[in-house]
């Protein structure tokens, strides 16, 4: 007796990317009515100008919805050619079901495998590692990866240490065959030693037994040390595995936590002047798992972003966990 492997594409590749961005402004201005602060500190701490929140009728499921249809469409598909739904957040406020099963019918991926990760701001790039995975092996043929988040409903807006720097919105990428290489390993991994770093002040139990909401917590300076040594060694580990070389690359788009953060890797890595970088933050906050496709379905429509151009990516956040791949713009 011999069992028939899996057998799939020898390839995979991002074929459409799509971005859903709330309606709701919120500039520092009004953030300063919430906390003692002002412009020029947000500004010169973050890069953040204004940042987006859900709006009236607008939720993690409507944001992730919109920005699944027109990853699709950039793709040439239709929801019928879509096998597999994985949605990376961590504002889908109940445990069961999974906001990807919701997100796969309503779309009308029929019979689609899905299912939900909780990688915090890492994770759409660990939903594009299982999505290769899955083209590659076989076990699906077009991928939907959406990373959706609504922060500003577990933000404590009175808190002066992480009430600007949170936002709302949704990205998607649509993975599936290619015969040409166009995405290269994922590097990722996580530190939960250092759990404590971002997490969330109650468990949901005891916040509804005491009355009280669960809001997220963060230690800015242990971040921060984490992200520009750590994080900015991940990154130039994952342009090795890649195979190319920072003169190979044409766009850099990491999560948009914090433009000091940004400006640290670069010192770092020392990327050519040529080499364009994301700085989506400035318009649209920290989105957690929906930056890094906000940011670069925004560089694809002012067209600093080209089909065939190489793309670095990494997000990082709470766990702590990391992630990161190069891939080709479709």
């Amino acid at each position: 007796m011999a069992l028939t492997p899996s057998k799939g594409a020898a390839y995979a590749r991002v074929m459409g990317i799509g971005a859903a961005i709330p309606s709701r402004v919120v500039d520092n201005a009004e953030m300063c009515t919430y906390i003692e602060s002002s412009d020029e500190w947000i500004q010169q701490r973050t890069g953040i100008v204004e940042r987006r929140w859900v709006g009236e009728g607008e939720t993690v499921e409507s944001l992730s919805l919109d920005a699944a249809r027109k990853a699709i469409d950039a793709a040439g598909l239709t929801p019928a050619d879509i096998d597999a739904v994985i949605i990376s957040t961590v504002s889908h406020m109940v445990q069961t079901p999974s906001l990807a099963a919701i997100v796969a019918a309503k779309l009308g991926c029929a019979d689609a495998a899905a299912f939900d990760i909780a990688a915090a701001c890492a994770g759409f790039c660990y939903g594009l590692g299982q999505a290769e995975s899955l083209v590659r092996s076989g076990a699906a043929t077009h991928v939907v990866v959406i990373g959706a988040e609504t922060l500003s409903e577990i933000t404590d807006v009175h808190d002066r240490s992480t009430a600007f720097l949170f936002a709302d919105g949704a990205g998607a990428a649509v993975v599936g065959p290619s015969e040409t290489p166009a995405m290269g390993p994922v590097v990722w991994g996580s530190d939960g030693d250092q759990a404590e770093v971002i997490s969330m002040t109650r468990p949901w139990p005891q916040a509804v037994e005491e009355g009280k909401p669960s809001h997220i917590t963060m230690a800015g300076q242990q971040v921060f040390r984490w992200a520009t040594g750590f994080i900015a060694d991940a990154t130039r580990r994952t342009l090795e595995v890649s195979g190319l070389t920072a003169d190979e690359l044409d766009l850099f788009v990491p999560h948009q936590a914090n433009n000091r953060i940004t400006d640290a890797m670069l010192r770092h890595l020392k990327l050519p002047e040529t080499v364009t970088v994301a700085r989506s933050i400035k318009k649209y906050g920290n989105n957690s798992a929906a930056s890094i496709p906000i940011a670069l379905a925004e560089l694809i429509e002012t067209g600093e972003a080209k089909s065939g151009d190489t793309c670095l990516m990494i997000g990082f956040g709470a766990g702590l966990v990391y992630a990161g791949q190069v891939i080709i713009v479709p």
